[in-house]
């Protein structure tokens, strides 16, 4: 079998989907732009590669891999467009997404703001069970009570649910048990546990992150599984890859699985590519900014290495206020941001806010 040529990047952001086209053999690069399509990302996808292949006829039988970033997660947890979710959780700590880690961001603002957590509270539900934290079980989890508590959110039209219970990275039992139930009683809906998701010390982190991750995993398989599908349409035979937060690389199915992983999956990519050409020309020290329709990110690359956090926040209701956004818990290359933009209507100004300007301009 003949090796093939090209290589395809390509970033579907809130306002446009940017591609840039290699030839592996020659060094040719050419680059693309198109207007994104909200109702379906992978329309724009479509468009634009056949916009490229009037420049570059036939590449795509040509195509080894397609790599992909995007801000769809993090578009729809700052805009709240995410599933109706659930959570089930140890008793006693039905609150802990509101408790967070009890700081003040804003010490002597008493009217300080925090971010909503992405789960009401009539969709947090308890379930009578203990682990300890040496991972024996303090109290076992009665099946019977378990199911109820299944049944109670899916009565209550929940598409996502979340399971997180204390000390479960000591011993997942409880939790695979509710996950099994959950299968047994809803087989198509979403299903995200702590134990997969974050399996570490901290309550508050493991329990937004795997809360996040239920959140946008309904949105996130969807969307990739079409754009999956509308690739093999066209005749793309090779690989498709997602660009992750921490800047490598994954397969669909990992990031279907895993969204949270993937949050800032473009900004992410051109820091990457900032890092990479500073190289090039012996630059070391830079500042990468990127700015799109929802949001900007900016990074400081030092050294010639940007650095990468164990922890971010999402959404934050004060810029640059550490504690007032939601706080995720996976490896992300350190960036600053979001900005949203808004509309102030009686006074016809700009402001900050969730809602994008968007491929529409409205």
């Amino acid at each position: 079998m003949a090796e093939k040529t090209y290589r395809l990047g390509c970033d579907i952001g809130g306002t446009f989907t940017d591609f840039v086209l290699l030839n592996d053999e020659t060094g040719e690069i050419r680059i693309h732009k198109c207007l994104t399509t909200p109702s379906d990302p992978s329309d724009a996808v479509v468009q634009g590669i056949r916009e490229l292949e009037a420049k570059t006829s036939d590449f795509v039988a040509d195509l080894s891999e397609v790599i992909h970033g995007t801000t769809l997660v993090i578009n729809s947890i700052i805009e709240r467009k995410g599933a109706r979710t659930g959570l089930i959780t140890t008793s006693g700590f039905r609150d802990v997404l509101e408790l967070g880690r009890e700081i003040r961001y804003a010490p002597y603002d008493i009217f300080a703001e925090f971010p909503k957590p992405l789960i009401d509270r009539r969709y947090r539900l308890e379930v009578n069970e203990r682990i300890r934290s040496d991972g024996s079980v303090m109290k076992e989890l009665d099946p019977g009570e378990a199911r109820d508590v299944v049944r109670n959110l899916l009565n209550m039209g929940v598409e996502s649910i979340a399971v997180c219970l204390l000390n479960s990275f000591e011993n997942p039992s409880h939790e695979f048990l509710l996950k099994e139930i959950i299968k047994e009683e809803a087989p198509d809906i979403t299903v995200s546990i702590s134990y997969d998701v974050l399996p570490q010390i901290r309550e508050y982190e493991r329990t937004s992150t795997t809360a996040t991750n239920a959140y946008v995993k309904p949105l996130t398989g969807k969307y990739l599984s079409r754009l999956s599908e509308r690739l093999r349409s066209i005749g793309f035979g090779g690989r498709l890859f997602i660009m992750l937060s921490s800047g490598g690389i994954t397969s669909v199915e990992t990031a279907a699985e895993f969204p949270v992983r993937i949050i800032e999956s473009g900004p992410t990519a051109a820091v990457i590519s900032g890092q990479y050409y500073g190289k090039l020309f012996d630059i070391s020290e830079m500042f990468c900014f990127d700015m799109g329709g929802t949001t900007a990110k900016s990074c400081l690359i030092q050294g010639g290495v940007a650095g990468v956090v164990p922890t971010f926040e999402v959404g934050r209701v004060q810029r640059f206020m550490k504690g007032s956004g939601l706080t995720i818990q996976v490896p992300v290359v350190a960036s600053g941001g979001p900005g949203k933009l808004g509309g102030r209507p009686r006074s016809h100004l700009l402001r900050e806010g969730r809602k994008k300007s968007g491929s529409h301009g409205r």
